[in-house]
């Protein structure tokens, strides 16, 4: 019970310390819209024509699947570390994750995921 009463002291505080520097922002921030701060700004250069431009969803699924396949190599790291220390079972269990990204790399291959154009 005395671990839930920390608890219990601790969250408003959290709350505070999240809500705090919000309250404080929209009663100091400046508040002066005017045309050219709402226009888009994109380096310096003025846009020519509509400046929301629609991707194409094969390039977010292409970002989506770098960031899965990176961080299943972060996953990797400490078990090629510990190789030698490791029991046959653990060895075995990382086999079998290298393998199931392996059918998951293959499955992306065989759909086009991969295919930039």
């Amino acid at each position: 019970m005395e671990q839930w009463a920390f608890v219990a002291l601790l969250l408003p505080v959290a709350l505070m310390i999240a809500a705090l520097p919000m309250a404080i922002q929209r009663l100091i921030a400046p508040r002066k819209p005017n045309a050219m701060k709402l226009s888009t700004y994109e380096c310096g250069i003025e846009t020519v024509g509509d400046t929301w431009v629609q991707f194409k969803v094969q390039y977010y699924i292409f970002a989506l699947i770098f960031v899965i396949f990176d961080i299943e190599a972060v996953f990797l790291f400490p078990w090629a570390v510990a190789y030698g220390k490791l029991a046959l079972y653990m060895v075995l269990e990382g086999v079998m994750f290298i393998l199931i990204l392996a059918a998951g790399l293959v499955y992306l291959w065989r759909k086009g995921a991969l295919e930039w154009i």
